[in-house]
């Protein structure tokens, strides 16, 4: 299989683009053709456990790594020990129609885990192979950060420098990056907010000259190995929903899942799930107050916000007000046109927005996208609601995604939350709903005071490339 960037460019093929992050000419890699399966092959799948149906998921977008190698990644990427729950991914009855799909099984408690400990044995392999090194730049609004930093941590050819906003997310998710001494791990504090840190990744990332001098790559969402990585927990989720429905009719059973979302990868990654051939119905869209995504998928208008504009919110992680993956479904939307992307993207920088609002009624008929906002005093009412009624306590990404969820509750067609996190990682939010935080284990009692290594940088690219090269 080989690839292409959303603006035009012939990028190679799967191990190539996990190294190489951005595509030369700005766009995102995009597999040339996307695969399908068939409900017959969907079904051979259902026996599998997780790391085996990664092998088979992945390994139709990553045809260039042999299949005995891509199981000996996926199997190393999830094994037990490095998950709380037996199954990887296990799904629980939230009530209401509606079921959790638990993402938070792994090392940071996020569903960050899932893509990035095989993007983490992945790109270590390649590197291997063409006896070469790697210097991750990242940008993390909370979670991916501290995903990548453990799924990195400590590895002989990569070094990882993961920018984040300067006071913007919980002090969980401070505590899980900044308590990290490994030499090859660098945390830096950017004065900004999130879109700040994606920019000056960007900006790093198109400076060719110095993205090649010094082996710049990326694991954040623009890197399309996490994307095919989290196509697979939508194949489970499905699987695992099926489970129970007579065996003669499961064949193109639909199910609709609601995804908190801050970048588009996790929610774009399900869209490409329904185009491999998974029976998604609806591909809900939660946003909280940071609600660009919301409003462009009601109005077909998609206008960013500048930083000054973007709320500091209770679910951290989705404080995004520039999607960078937006571009690979507006790449599908345009036809796969790369003129017409390219061309919306120079509307964007030009003007501050672009304007699809003609042809707005497709992202539901063509797509099954529909959207919606969450707000703080919804995830309260959410995350109380749901330990009264479930037992469970939801993060308040997760809360987003459930209340969002609510009014596309389809009779007959089970709605899957995508989980986003363990509440215990936003302790303050479930104490304002549920009276009382989450109970501290001995094990987050000791993170939490352990030291913190972390330097803070102004919002300036020329400062952080010099950072970069002293370093390397």
């Amino acid at each position: 299989m080989q690839y292409i960037s959303t603006r035009g460019h012939v990028i190679g093929q799967y191990s190539d683009v996990l190294v190489e992050g951005l595509a030369p000419d700005g766009g995102l890699a995009v597999p040339e053709t996307v695969p399908t399966v068939s409900p017959e092959t969907l079904e051979s799948w259902r026996g599998l456990g997780y790391a085996d149906l990664a092998t088979e998921v992945i390994g139709l977008f990553a045809t260039d790594i042999p299949r005995e190698d891509l199981s000996r990644l996926t199997h190393a990427a999830y094994a037990a020990d490095k998950f709380e729950a037996a199954e990887i991914v296990p799904l629980t009855d939230l009530g209401r129609g509606m079921t959790l799909v638990g993402l938070s099984e792994g090392p940071t408690l996020a569903f960050k885990d899932m893509a990035m400990q095989f993007l983490g044995e992945a790109m270590e392999y390649v590197l291997a192979k063409t006896g070469s090194s790697l210097n991750i730049l990242g940008a993390t609004s909370g979670d991916t950060g501290s995903a990548a930093e453990y799924a990195f941590r400590g590895r002989e050819r990569i070094s990882i420098f993961m920018l984040s906003p300067l006071g913007r997310m919980s002090a969980f998710q401070r505590a899980q990056m900044y308590s990290l001494q490994d030499a090859n791990v660098h945390n830096l504090a950017v004065a900004g907010v999130f879109d700040d840190c994606q920019h000056l990744v960007k900006t790093l990332s198109e400076d060719l000259d110095f993205k090649r001098t010094h082996h710049l790559g990326a694991v954040n969402s623009i890197n399309f190995g996490r994307i095919s990585a989290q196509i697979v927990y939508y194949v489970w989720a499905w699987l695992r929903a099926t489970d129970a429905v007579d065996a003669e009719t499961r064949a193109g059973f639909e199910v609709s899942v609601a995804v908190p979302s801050g970048n588009f990868g996790n929610i774009l990654s399900g869209y490409y799930a329904k185009l491999l051939g998974v029976p998604i119905r609806k591909l809900v869209l939660a946003s909280n107050e940071n609600n660009v995504l919301d409003d462009f998928f009601r109005t077909g208008v998609y206008r960013p916000r500048t930083s000054a504009e973007t709320l500091a919110t209770s679910s951290p992680s989705m404080d995004v007000s520039k999607a960078s993956n937006l571009e690979r479904f507006i790449f599908d939307f345009f036809g796969r046109d790369p003129e017409r992307t390219a061309g919306a993207w120079k509307d964007l920088a030009a003007n501050g927005f672009f304007d699809l609002s003609g042809e707005q009624a497709r992202f539901e008929a063509e797509y099954g996208f529909v959207s919606g906002t969450s707000t703080h005093a919804d995830r309260i009412d959410t995350i109380r609601s749901f330990a009264q009624s479930s037992g469970i306590t939801l993060d308040p990404h997760t809360a987003d995604g459930a209340k969002v969820a609510l009014p596309h509750v389809e009779e007959g067609i089970p709605m899957l939350v995508l989980e986003t996190a363990k509440p215990r990682k936003f302790p303050e939010i479930v104490a304002e709903a549920l009276g009382s935080a989450p109970e501290q284990s001995a094990e987050t009692k000791a993170l939490m005071e352990a030291p913190q290594r972390v330097e803070e940088i102004p919002f300036d690219a020329d400062f952080l490339r010099t950072y970069i090269a002293e370093r390397i």
